[in-house]
């Protein structure tokens, strides 16, 4: 079955499906994955907001820590011997302390089940007292380990703690503690928006579901579709195959009637090559002396050319030699005129920098002779300005002096027709 066939499923309706499926899962209303959202997912982008949160948070630590030495304690005990060096004489002493009143208290139980009503009593009693000297012990194996930090982390790998109960504990703690640092951290809000985002991601899940399955469902109509019309070609096949075999017997039958004829055809034209190969040798002959002939009277063209080619040919070298010379006198020449020609550019790079200067210096002095000529026309516009000026003040103080000589005449000349 060519299930694998792009021809399988019906491209409109897979493409429908498809863009109905992105379309679901790209909604802005129901898809939309928050900053938030996602700091409430992941517990350790959450920073405790209270200081009770944090001592609860810290006891938890705490305690996780102190599991994971008891659970070490253990295997430490068994293998002392190895770990003295590493644990020092303190630890190890209350270690040896620890390992003394566990076999105690195994003893003391083992025993317990063999003896009378008093003397069970008497060994409840001893019971309770080795417990609380066992709980003493541990904490005292627990204080030293808290003293050195880097004490435990060095033991674990050595230790080699594998599945025990102990371990498994451990791990069932950390998850606890995982979930109460989740829980404490998390506001009603923060956990109303994740309850309804866990509802927005089920809901997308289950209309995903509905649409694979719809999807499957075409799927498998199209493989159905497929395999019939596989089974239809698989019949045109087999009437092919039957056409061909009928053909092939046909073409048997043909080919044995076409070799006879071909046979007695072969026989014919064999007859008639022969005839004509004896006729074709005569005709050889007659070129072959005719060939002869002409050979002889090539040879002799032949030879004529050959002294005409080695007179051409010293012509030949006579030019080349005279060629040669002539490059040779002309190669000469050119050094001459190239030598002439690099001192030229040499000089003229040499006048080109003094004829840059010059040009510099002439552009200042052009400068300069304008900025003079523009002073001077300056100066001049001032002189002919003040003498115009000059010459007004000078006429209006003539005209003033005038005015004044003439006026106290007239005055005299009133007084003397008074008087008259």
């Amino acid at each position: 079955m060519a299930t694998g066939d792009p021809d399988v499923f019906p491209s409109q309706d897979v493409e429908q499906s498809t863009k109905a499926l992105v379309k679901g899962m790209a909604s802005p209303k129901k898809a939309k994955i928050t900053f938030d959202v996602m700091k409430m997912l992941d517990p350790h982008q959450l920073k405790p907001d209270s200081m009770e949160t944090e001592r609860i948070m810290n006891a938890l630590d705490e305690t996780a820590a102190k599991l994971e030495m008891s659970s070490l304690i253990p295997h430490v005990i068994d293998s002392l011997d190895r770990f003295a060096d590493t644990l020092g004489p303190e630890i190890t002493k209350n270690l040896l302390e620890l390992q003394k009143l566990s076999m105690e208290m195994e003893c003391l139980l083992a025993s317990s089940g063999e003896e009378t009503t008093t003397r069970a009593e008497e060994q409840r009693s001893q019971l309770c007292f080795l417990e609380q000297r066992l709980k003493c012990s541990v904490r005292n194996v627990l204080r030293l380990f808290l003293a050195n930090p880097s004490l435990p982390q060095a033991l674990k790998p050595k230790a080699g703690v594998g599945d025990s109960p102990a371990e498994v504990f451990v791990r069932a703690f950390g998850v606890f503690r995982d979930f109460m640092r989740e829980r404490l951290l998390t506001s009603p809000v923060e956990e109303e928006g994740k309850i309804q985002f866990v509802e927005d991601i089920s809901l997308q899940i289950k209309k995903h579901t509905e649409a694979i399955t719809a999807l499957q469902a075409k799927l498998a109509a199209a493989i159905q579709t497929r395999e019939d019309e596989i089974s239809k070609k698989d019949n045109i096949i087999k009437d092919l195959k039957t056409r061909i075999q009928d053909l092939a017997t046909d073409s048997k039958v043909s080919f044995q009637r076409i070799k006879e004829e071909g046979d007695k055809q072969q026989e014919v034209e064999l007859q008639a090559s022969q005839s004509r190969c004896a006729g074709l040798q005569q005709d050889i002959e007659q070129l072959q002396r005719q060939l002869t002939v002409l050979v002889g009277e090539h040879r002799a063209s032949e030879l004529a050319l050959r002294k005409r080619k080695c007179r051409l040919e010293m012509e030949i070298w006579n030019w080349v030699q005279k060629y040669d010379t002539d490059m040779a006198e002309k190669q000469a020449e050119y050094e001459e005129v190239d030598a002439a020609y690099a001192e030229e550019k040499a000089q003229l790079s040499l006048l080109t920098e003094k004829h840059a200067l010059l040009l510099q210096e002439y552009t200042q002095i052009k400068e300069e002779r304008k900025m003079l000529r523009e002073k001077e026309e300056e100066a001049l516009k001032e002189l002919i300005t003040k003498n115009h000026a000059a010459a007004r003040i000078q006429a209006l103080w003539k005209g003033y002096l005038v005015r004044r000589l003439y006026k106290p005449k007239k005055k005299k000349g009133k007084g003397k027709k008074g008087k008259k």
